[in-house]
């Protein structure tokens, strides 16, 4: 029944051959999420071990981790065959896990093993993401993509919400010792499911098979491109502002979930509760409301939107810095992003040139992104420094998140008119 349910034009338009390798993608997305999501409060709690003050040097650290690691990732898959490559790079992430699975429970050095461990999983989790859609880019066809990537993505989606749920019900109960262990046997499911994929793509049901493949030019590339497109650094600026207001609400959070709850396990559960709460919106707006949303508001709207409600959001937590209203401030930011602005902002790139989309995105998504975090951090510590608390550094981020909000919304009109001149031309 659910093979004629998929191939019979119903909820996934599998074609004869795909129903097996969309569902093994399906679950492979869904155990590199729920790994993350697993080990992603247990990360936020560790930036609270290693002390609320020093969040900035984690930001700037997790910065510079990145600038070696995308360049590193890239030589290595650009030398080594796809078929070792991905089985090696999960391992690697495996063994990391156990690892700190057993430096955790040996208390050894707690609070330099804890800022180790927050910069791991800000690199981790980038690279375990970017590894699936490279490995599902390489296996499908665009025809194949344009039909399964939907549904291929709901797998992670799920995964997002079945990750924080695990960690909520279990943090307590077992520790985040073994936490980390439940995480790494998710990617060893993970792993499984690359090993059936593999084994299709090498069947010749699949498109053409790469043994080697490389994953685009040199991030020098990337940065030229920005520096010399407006429109390029105008994406990187909103990216920018977006960063700042995200940075300066984490350490808001960070605070307010630091002083009200007193143990690891329950700030823990606290951060898993603010994931599982936000993925679950995020499905529904993906499900139901994304493709109609962008559609009636136009693109101007659907970027300055999130920002209008980040900005009402500061102003209410710097009325009431408690955690209820940053749980629901917290949500409704992230999930309008994930599930609004995230799409709306990769509609821009899709009026630019395919050089520019691998090479300049890249940079934009990876060292502009981490970049503003560690900017904002230290903005944060500076205001910090000067004496404004939750309510100052709110009132801060509130004309910064109006001044977001306009730009998103010239931005948005940019892109439109681009995509109107590239559909008027034959």
């Amino acid at each position: 029944m659910l093979r004629s349910l998929a191939t019979g034009g119903g909820w996934l338009p599998c074609r004869e051959g795909e129903l097996a390798p969309a569902l093994w993608s399906f679950v492979y997305f869904f155990f590199v999420l729920g790994a993350y999501y697993v080990v992603r409060p247990v990360r936020d709690t560790m930036g609270i071990t290693g002390g609320v003050d020093q969040l900035q040097w984690l930001f700037t650290a997790t910065f510079l981790a990145m600038t070696g690691a995308v360049p590193l990732y890239g030589w290595l898959a650009s030398r080594v065959p796809r078929r070792t490559l991905i089985p090696v790079a999960y391992g690697f992430f495996i063994l990391n896990l156990l690892i700190f699975s057993i430096l955790l429970r040996q208390g050894v050095a707690e609070v330099w093993v804890a800022r180790v461990f927050y910069v791991w999983v800000s690199v981790f989790n980038l690279f375990v993401v970017s590894v699936f859609w490279t490995f599902m880019a390489d296996i499908y066809s665009t025809a194949q993509a344009r039909r399964l990537f939907g549904f291929i993505a709901a797998g992670g989606s799920a995964g997002a919400i079945a990750g924080p749920l695990v960690t909520n019900r279990f943090a307590e109960a077992i520790g985040m010792a073994n936490l980390l262990i439940v995480s790494s046997l998710m990617l060893g499911f993970a792993l499984i499911a690359v090993l059936r994929l593999r084994t299709w793509a090498a069947s010749g049901t699949a498109p053409a098979d790469n043994d080697r493949i490389a994953l685009g030019g040199h991030a020098l590339d990337g940065v030229r491109q920005l520096l010399s497109s407006r429109y390029l650094t105008a994406i990187g600026a909103f990216i920018v502002l977006y960063t700042l207001t995200s940075t300066f609400l984490y350490f808001q959070q960070a605070s307010i979930v630091a002083t009200t709850f007193n143990d690891d396990a329950a700030r823990t559960e606290a951060f898993s509760l603010i994931d599982l709460a936000t993925n679950a919106l995020t499905v529904g707006l993906q499900l139901l409301a994304t493709h109609q949303l962008i559609r009636y508001l136009g693109l101007p709207v659907a970027l300055a939107g999130v920002p209008l409600i980040v900005a009402v959001g500061f102003v209410a937590l710097g009325l009431m810095p408690v955690f209820a209203v940053l749980l629901v401030f917290q949500v409704l930011r992230r999930a309008g992003n994930y599930g609004l602005t995230r799409p709306a902002r990769e509609t821009l790139f899709t009026t630019v040139s395919r050089g520019e989309r691998y090479k300049a995105k890249n940079v934009i998504d990876t060292l502009v992104y981490r970049g503003g975090d560690a900017v904002a951090g230290w903005i944060y510590a500076g205001l910090g420094v000067l004496g404004l608390g939750i309510t100052g550094t709110a009132a801060v981020a509130v004309p910064v998140a109006i001044g977001w909000a306009g730009f998103g919304y010239w931005l948005g009109r940019v892109g439109t008119r681009r995509a109107a001149a590239m559909e008027a031309v034959p």
